[in-house]
């Protein structure tokens, strides 16, 4: 008979996800989730994020929106990154002025 493994308290809390839009060198913006954004910032600025960040450096973080799962992130993320330039400024803008 296995011993059930114990619960640590602080695995039972679910950790946030967040979508989080970037300005690139080039003025683009860019759309990633990713549930640590400061660690996932500094690996975009080092060259070692996405394909497309690595040569667009350095990258300024503009905006963070938090979600309770990955699944609700990820699927944000794939909407906003459809959408045009002019409507991800809008979500930056708004985020900015709550």
């Amino acid at each position: 008979m296995k011993k059930s493994k114990k619960e640590k308290p602080e695995e039972s809390i679910a950790k946030p996800w967040y979508v989080y839009m970037l300005e690139c060198s080039d003025g683009s913006i860019y759309t990633g989730i990713s549930n640590d954004v400061e660690a996932r910032l500094a690996r975009h600025n080092a060259g070692k994020g996405a394909k497309y960040t690595s040569g667009r450096r350095p990258v300024v973080l503009k905006a963070v929106w938090s979600f309770p799962d990955k699944a609700l992130a990820s699927q944000t993320e794939y909407a906003w990154k459809q959408l045009p330039r002019d409507k991800k400024l809008q979500l930056i803008s708004e985020c900015l002025s709550l």
